[in-house]
């Protein structure tokens, strides 16, 4: 019973959230439309605050099941392109869930969404391998994470707006083409050095087993890091 009251209390708070936005949503509006007291919700959630939390984290794991059900196929780059796509339309699809995952109101960093940036980082560490990386994957996390959510955010923020029409697309594209290169030309030595340094790096940091102590491991990572410029 416990269980289904703070679930039905997660369900109306949400849909609050999706007609007055977080700001204006009051302890007080919540209990009379889930029908239940303060001193239940604050049994549940603590107060406001730990309940915005709980929606949040409950979107967190909505968008990291829409994650789940792809698996990588044998192309990298167009499995980055499918998930800043699938991003971008679940918050547009859930933007009260959204506006409060990555808007000023949430504070906490949520396990799923840290499975979910660690779902990107391996992309990008199948690209790395594969000399189609600019820079090394660490570093390419929050930069395609940060495009991604401002866009979103950004859409949210006037959905109806002309501007915003193919907007999604062409952040996609220049971050993209700033992240990936297609290709290394063979008559450029330092190029060349570059593309297989940032492919060892990336196969250093998705091999824990490595026959290396922590110093060696620490050495070789900051070594392989000067030539992936």
């Amino acid at each position: 019973m416990a269980s289904s009251t703070r679930e039905h209390i997660l369900e109306v708070t949400t849909a609050l959230l999706s007609d007055v936005g977080a700001a204006a949503v009051s302890v007080r509006d919540v209990c009379q439309a889930a029908g239940v007291t303060a001193p239940t919700l604050y049994h549940h959630f603590g107060d406001k605050q730990g309940l915005l939390e709980a929606v949040a984290a409950q979107g967190f794991e909505r968008y990291l099941a829409t994650k789940q059900g792809h698996g990588p196929s044998a192309d990298p780059l167009a499995d980055l392109r499918a998930g800043w796509d699938r991003h971008v339309e679940f918050g547009l699809t859930h933007p009260a869930f959204y506006q409060l995952m990555y808007g000023p109101t949430g504070s906490r960093t949520h396990a799923a969404e840290q499975q979910g940036l660690q779902i990107l980082h391996a992309m990008l560490v199948r690209l790395a391998e594969q000399g189609r990386l600019s820079m090394t994957p660490d570093e390419a996390v929050p930069v395609i994470h940060a495009a991604c959510v401002g866009t979103t955010l950004t859409m949210l923020s006037n959905p109806d707006s002309p501007s915003h029409r193919g907007l999604s697309e062409r952040v996609r594209d220049a971050i993209f083409a700033a992240v990936v290169t297609h290709q290394y030309s063979d008559d450029d030595p330092a190029t060349t050095l570059s593309a297989q340094a940032g492919t060892l790096l990336a196969t250093l940091a998705g091999q824990h087993d490595l026959d290396l102590s922590p110093g060696e491991r620490l050495l070789l990572t900051e070594l392989l890091t000067r030539w992936v410029r």
